[in-house]
């Protein structure tokens, strides 16, 4: 996995995290699921990139 790869992920999943935050301390449930999709997303990635290495 690239390091900028790896960047990215590591964002999107720290975004998601501070939406779910803000979601639930604001009580926006859209806000909140928008957060835990964000890092549902940044999760397969990760794990898609950590296949690819493993082939390589």
């Amino acid at each position: 996995m690239g390091i900028v790869d790896k960047a990215k992920n590591a964002a999107e999943d720290a975004i998601g995290k501070a939406k779910e935050v803000v979601g639930d301390k604001t009580d926006n449930k859209d806000l909140e699921a928008e957060g835990k999709g964000d890092q549902g997303k940044a999760g397969v990635k990760k794990v898609g990139e950590n296949i690819k290495d493993t082939f390589k």
